[in-house]
């Protein structure tokens, strides 16, 4: 039990000190590049913070723990639109920028949408138990280029205007290119090692106080493996980078689907298991409550009562747990 609170402090720690690196690296890089913060968070930042949910799917998958593979993306994901978009909020208002709006949220809504379609598949009379098999591996990877495709085909739109003199826009000194890598590699390696040693000391503390392993593996596990991103977006907030903050999270909701179920299901077809209908329509719902809060009440701006109801909406589902 020692161990475990040491692991879960430490944990913390290096989830913390990681997003605060992370996020001044990416955006020394955006800089660097003539890139936004927001294609840099739904590229560099969110392929890194997603690496958690990479490493446990893929690794399970071919250890034949399928279940495990397809519930932490289903759970983090979850955790992704609800938690870390509603705490984020709380702390900060989003402002979003009309492209997102208009591509890169419905993105995340149709990665749901796929999702639920295998999900819900024998609802529909297919006779077939529900799977993500090889083949909509194939499709959920196509999705994924596509997404990319358009998302680097932006950048030079997207671009910001480049400092000189080794000076950024607004007169300070640019980071060394040789930094920006430190930041972002040690950032990344500090979230990763830091969000393994929070499940492992926050796992064993759930089960010394008699958690069962199935609510274990859809909050802890799928709430560890979302703390990266957690700590990256409210960092980033605060620091004044909102298209970092969303783009993380929306980068990160596309990468577990699209990418990470794709390339674990042409591994090893993903049976769906325990993951039934209220998981698959809770993601749904939380994904299109994140659309709708930018189009209304105060557009393109996710308040923090918006951001308060994306938490109750979380609360709820594990309530339903």
């Amino acid at each position: 039990m020692i161990v475990d609170i040491i692991w879960f402090v430490a944990g913390l720690v290096l989830i913390l000190g990681g997003a605060n690196f992370l996020t001044d690296g990416a955006s020394a890089l955006a800089k660097k590049w003539g890139m936004s913060d927001l294609v840099v968070g739904l590229t560099v930042v969110a392929f890194g913070t997603s690496a958690p949910e990479l490493a446990i799917s893929v690794l399970s998958a071919a250890g034949g723990n399928t279940g495990l593979a397809i519930g932490n993306v289903v759970g983090s994901n979850i955790f992704n639109v609800c938690v870390i978009i509603g705490v984020t909020a709380l702390i900060y208002p989003i402002k979003v920028s009309p492209s997102v709006l208009k591509t890169d949220i419905p993105f995340v809504v149709l990665s749901a949408v796929a999702l639920a379609a295998m999900g819900l598949d024998p609802l529909l009379g297919s006779g077939q138990p529900a799977i993500v098999s090889r083949g909509s591996g194939i499709l959920l990877l196509l999705f994924f280029i596509i997404y990319m495709r358009y998302t680097f085909a932006t950048v030079d739109r997207s671009a910001l205007p480049a400092g000189t003199g080794g000076e950024n826009v607004d007169g300070r000194k640019e980071m060394p290119v040789w930094k920006m890598l430190v930041f972002i590699v040690g950032g990344l390696a500090a979230l990763v090692y830091g969000g393994d040693r929070f499940v492992a000391g926050s796992t064993g503390i759930a089960r010394a106080l008699g958690m069962s392993e199935t609510l274990i593996g859809l909050t802890i596990v799928a709430a560890g493996t979302s703390l990266p991103e957690l700590a990256t977006s409210v960092v980033a907030a605060v620091k004044g980078k909102a298209d970092m903050a969303v783009g993380n999270v929306i980068g990160s909701n596309i990468f577990n689907i699209f990418l990470v179920l794709g390339v674990t299901s042409v591994i090893k077809p993903l049976p769906f298991g325990s993951i039934g209908i209220y998981d698959l329509m809770i993601l749904l719902a939380g994904c299109v409550l994140f659309w709708l809060c930018g189009q209304v009440y105060k557009k393109r701006t996710i308040t923090r009562i918006e951001g308060a109801v994306l938490l109750l909406l979380y609360v709820a589902y594990l309530a339903l747990l």
